[in-house]
């Protein structure tokens, strides 16, 4: 009894493994894309031998052909539209490998990985697929219960399509305006998709970044470090955190500025607690009411993200005040209209403390008072001052002279210190020979790109992308401030910006190389137009995808999209190709284009379903890096399902719209076949 599952099954592990071969040649490693690859590779690698296989079983029922007349006959007809949807998905996976930056360099393991795969799968469908065929099937296979059910399905819905498609071709005008308005919905799909750079990820890790007032002591940041500690040692003791560390201050070695701190939270394995982000909202709700720091959490992003806040705005002018007054008009706005935004703030902040020491030289001057002498007494009492060393069993220690800390803890104590006069030795209060004055500052002063810059940061409340986030805020710029302020991007936001022009190059250069490989192959303008119709569809059923599923459109889901141009484009040409053949055979034109349609139907079907089956674990995948794959899965079974059926119509109209004149040169005649032989 022969076993005809086995031949597609036998491309799976042979296709995989051989992938190692091109891993290993191009000084990949095994990682999460490379093993995202090969996962998606499932689904595409049994594509050519399906193909093969029906072809052949086929001929065998329909012709009466011997397996082995069936197996050499059956190879040599779809052999050609093998090559032809193989390049096709080489040329889509290869523009990827343009991509610039780190989504660049990781998605070139991606896109070379599956090409590789997609390539070792044709090569063991012309030659093994055949070979195999040839010795395991037989004309008096009994077939099993399951399999006839499954051909009376095919059979069933063979009958509906044929019935459904000579109405199309009857009535073209219907399909032609469906195709126009599926087209536009596509468009209002991709403008209405939330959209962000990458999809929020439980990294099993996250940090609160804690900020207390500009100029604040160590002491006084240490005590609410402290009480934030206090506050989340309940999760350690429930198991959720796996380890708490609490650090103050911020910064590492040298450090000026003691007003930070932040704590790395370590989370327990995904299977032992609830969701990092459900916890991350009881931690910020838990820390909201602190009244001297503000303290949010963060979770950290595996692409461009950091600890940084995704939202990184940035507002160029001519002045700092200018910026300021910006500022303040934007986050005003965004506190009004718009709670999608969590802890907006901005990088010039004027709350630093300062205080100008003005001297009145003349007075100083006849009250025997030095300039010297003033700097001096202000670095003892306010800093501290390295005066000589000793020595004691063999080590130097410094001795450093500084005033007592707790004399020194408002601006009114500073009128307590007194100078010494160089003329009578008394003791002289400061305030008689300088004027204080006290103003907050900023800390830093900004340029990005040359220009006086600001940069607006927040957190984004679950549910609200970050395409959202910056075109919120592009709008307030342009109805609220002056037409020369400045906007550009950091971080996250400016990752997000330049990899979505990045990938809107490669996806309209995958089109291009597709349309040309397929002009070459068939050599003919028009059979790629029509081939390559159902693509628009395809991106807008994985766009519907991500709408109905509350998806968004990210660099994994675009790197769906881009697959899709040539998984969309392999339907098409086993139709064209083979109505070609039937064509230069002799057959009419309507009779061919019938017969590859319905010839063609299953083993589209077929292919379909397997591409989907093999994206179906990725959206029903868990735990670390779910997201990442979920969002791809979603893209790739939407869109594969959405091209599987509009192929089915839409080639078979456009062909016999626009293709009636044309022919295939590289068809295979039959009947000149069997005259050579």
């Amino acid at each position: 009894k022969s076993l005809p599952m086995i031949i597609p099954a036998i491309t799976v592990p042979i296709s995989l493994i051989a992938s190692f071969i091109a891993i290993y040649a191009f000084g990949f490693s095994i990682n999460l894309l490379t093993l995202l690859a090969l996962v998606l590779a499932i689904g595409l690698v049994v594509d050519d031998a399906i193909v093969m296989l029906e072809n052949i079983v086929r001929r065998m029922q329909e012709k009466g052909e011997t397996p082995l007349v069936a197996a050499y006959r059956g190879a040599r007809q779809v052999g050609f539209a093998v090559v032809a949807t193989t390049l096709v998905l080489i040329s889509v996976f290869v523009p990827i490998t343009f991509l610039d930056g780190d989504i660049g360099r990781l998605f070139t393991e991606f896109a070379l990985t599956i090409a590789a795969a997609v390539t070792f799968s044709s090569i063991v469908a012309l030659t093994l697929a055949p070979v195999m065929a040839s010795k395991l099937l037989h004309h008096d296979d009994k077939k099993s219960a399951i399999v006839s059910i499954v051909d009376r399905f095919f059979r069933f819905m063979r009958r509906i399509y044929m019935s459904a498609l000579v109405r199309c071709l009857r009535h073209p005008i219907i399909v032609v305006v469906s195709f126009i308005a599926l087209v536009s919905g596509a468009g209002w799909l991709y403008n209405n998709v939330t959209q962000e750079f990458t999809p929020k990820e439980d990294r099993g890790a996250f940090f609160v970044i804690v900020s207390g007032p500009e100029g604040s002591s160590y002491k006084y940041i240490e005590e609410y470090m402290t009480e934030i500690e206090k506050r989340l040692m309940p999760y350690v003791d429930n198991g959720e955190f796996k380890r708490l560390l609490v650090r103050a201050p911020r910064g590492f070695g040298n450090i000026e500025n003691f007003n930070g701190g932040f704590v790395i939270i370590i989370l327990e394995d995904w299977a032992q607690r609830r969701s990092a982000f459900t916890i991350m909202n009881e931690v910020r709700g838990k820390l909201s009411d602190l009244p001297g720091v503000r303290a949010f959490p963060v979770m950290r992003q595996g692409l461009g993200g950091g600890t940084q806040k995704p939202v990184q705005f940035v507002l160029g002018g001519s002045t700092y005040e200018e910026l300021a007054a910006w500022r303040d008009i934007i986050m005003e706005k965004v506190e009004e209209n718009n709670p999608g935004f969590n802890g907006l703030d901005g990088s010039y902040k004027e709350t630093r403390p300062q205080i100008d020491f003005n001297i009145d030289y003349d007075r100083a001057a006849d009250l025997g008072v030095t300039v010297q002498e003033i700097g001096r007494t202000l670095q003892t009492l306010m800093g501290g001052r390295n005066v000589t060393t000793f020595l004691e069993g063999g080590e130097e220690y410094d001795v450093i002279v500084e005033g007592e800390r707790a004399s020194q803890q408002s601006f009114s104590d500073i009128e307590s210190i007194y100078v010494r006069s160089s003329r009578t030795g008394e003791l002289i209060p400061l305030s008689n020979v300088v004027t204080i004055s006290e103003y907050g500052a900023a800390e830093t002063l900004s340029r990005y790109n040359r220009i006086r810059s600001l940069t607006l940061e927040a957190n984004l409340e679950d549910g609200y992308a970050l395409g959202d986030a910056l075109e919120h805020l592009r709008m307030l710029v342009r109805d609220n401030l002056p037409d020369y302020a400045v906007i550009d991007y950091k971080g996250q936001s400016r990752d997000f910006i330049h990899s979505g022009s990045s990938i809107v190059f490669v996806f309209l250069l995958g089109l291009a190389v597709v349309f040309l490989v397929l002009a070459a192959q068939f050599e003919s303008y028009i059979h790629p137009f029509v081939i390559m119709l159902t693509v628009p569809l395809a991106t807008g059923g994985g766009l519907l995808g991500l709408y109905l599923l509350d998806g968004t459109l990210n660099i994994y889901s675009q790197i769906g999209l881009i697959m899709l141009v040539g998984l969309a484009a392999k339907n098409g040409i086993l139709i064209v190709e083979f109505a070609n053949q039937l064509r230069d055979e002799g057959m009419r034109f309507s009779r061919a284009l019938i017969e590859a349609s319905e010839v063609r139907f299953r083993p589209i079907v077929m292919t379909g379903l397997t591409t989907i089956a093999g994206a179906v674990p990725l959206i029903l995948s868990s735990g670390a890096g779910s997201e990442t794959r979920i969002s791809i899965g979603i893209v790739v079974l939407a869109g594969v399902f959405a091209a599987t059926f509009f192929t089915l119509f839409i080639v078979p109209v456009a062909y016999s719209l626009i293709a009636r004149k044309t022919g295939s040169p590289n068809a295979v005649s039959e009947k000149l076949e069997t005259e050579m032989r």
